[in-house]
């Protein structure tokens, strides 16, 4: 499957293009990990939106490696007595970068915008605690929020996950898990470019292999420090691969064309509608990867947001 592209990437994103290649910033692939942690640390900085006042709170899941660090966000406009639904938010950055305060204006905007709780995941990362352990960390914190939701006046009645990019990766393993293991019932998944096929096999990985700043070579480098040598077939690794995708909850999928992402987001959306599974797939032709997290500089990234919010508010409200 390929994606139609128009004829140029958006301008707002050709302007983060331009100012990346004049600042002479090297692939996350040519510079390791810990340099690749602070180059996405200091693009949230530079491209993400400003995050409206709410009430945050630290808390602490337990975890089969420990305590997961995980930021709630609530509305100011709801009493902090009154259960509210609940989006549980796991961060992109190829498993590898990013942190709790990745998605802190997307979150924070959520939860302002439609008067849900927003819990954002901080998974351990890769390869210090290659695969499972991200997968792990993100189940255990979804069963974690569910079982306390009395004391963090939630709705374990009303649960959605999101992510974006290997965030996107681990919503959809969740929700499959939670289907077969009987766990959380959820109503909604929100998936923004998300990983699903590690075999890095489509069209999408050629047509767009380099010059959308996400490159293919830095997909395989994360790859490799995720897995650290394992099975990318498996569907935990894989979601796009699990045997059936019924009985899984509502789906908003969001694809750009000028990703190596593309086809495999796309085909994942397309199992979903396959199987019966309600689902909005909103493609956006000349968009780049990572483009819903920047607020400060994208109108699309508001466009994204509005319509999140408005398949949550549907789902959950």
């Amino acid at each position: 499957m390929t994606g139609v592209r128009a004829d140029g990437v958006e301008p707002d994103s050709q302007a983060v293009l331009d100012l990346v290649a004049a600042t002479g910033r090297l692939p996350m692939h040519e510079v390791g990990v810990a340099a690749a942690r602070e180059s996405m640390r200091a693009s949230r900085e530079l491209l993400g939106g400003t995050p409206p006042p709410t009430v945050v709170r630290d808390l602490a899941a337990a975890g089969p490696g420990g305590a997961i660090p995980i930021r709630l966000y609530r509305p100011l406009s709801e009493s902090p007595d009154l259960p509210v639904p609940l989006v549980v938010f796991y961060h992109g950055g190829g498993f590898v970068a990013g942190d709790i305060q990745t998605g802190d204006a997307f979150c924070a905007s959520l939860a302002d915008r439609i008067g849900v709780a927003v819990a954002a995941v901080d998974y351990r990362l890769a390869p210090e605690h290659p695969f499972p352990a991200a997968i792990e960390d993100s189940y255990a914190a979804l069963t974690w929020l569910v079982a306390n939701a009395g004391a963090l006046n939630v709705r374990a009645d009303r649960v959605a996950l999101a992510g974006d990019s290997a965030g996107g990766s681990l919503a959809a393993v969740c929700a499959l898990q939670a289907r077969d293991l009987d766990g959380p019932m959820l109503d909604a998944q929100i998936l923004l470019y998300p990983v699903t096929d590690l075999a890095m096999t489509s069209e999408s990985y050629r047509t767009n292999a380099t010059g959308y700043l996400l490159t293919a070579e830095t997909m395989r480098w994360f790859r490799a420090q995720y897995l650290g040598g394992g099975d990318e077939m498996g569907w935990r690794a894989s979601p796009l691969r699990a045997d059936r995708f019924d009985r899984l909850p509502p789906a908003l999928v969001v694809t750009c064309g000028f990703d190596p992402l593309h086809d495999e987001g796309a085909a994942y959306a397309a199992r979903l509608v396959e199987a019966g599974v309600p689902t909005r797939h909103l493609a956006y032709p000349r968009q780049i990867h990572g483009f819903a997290l920047w607020g400060k500089v994208s109108r699309d990234a508001g466009l994204v947001l509005g319509q999140v919010a408005e398949e949550l508010s549907f789902r959950l409200l």
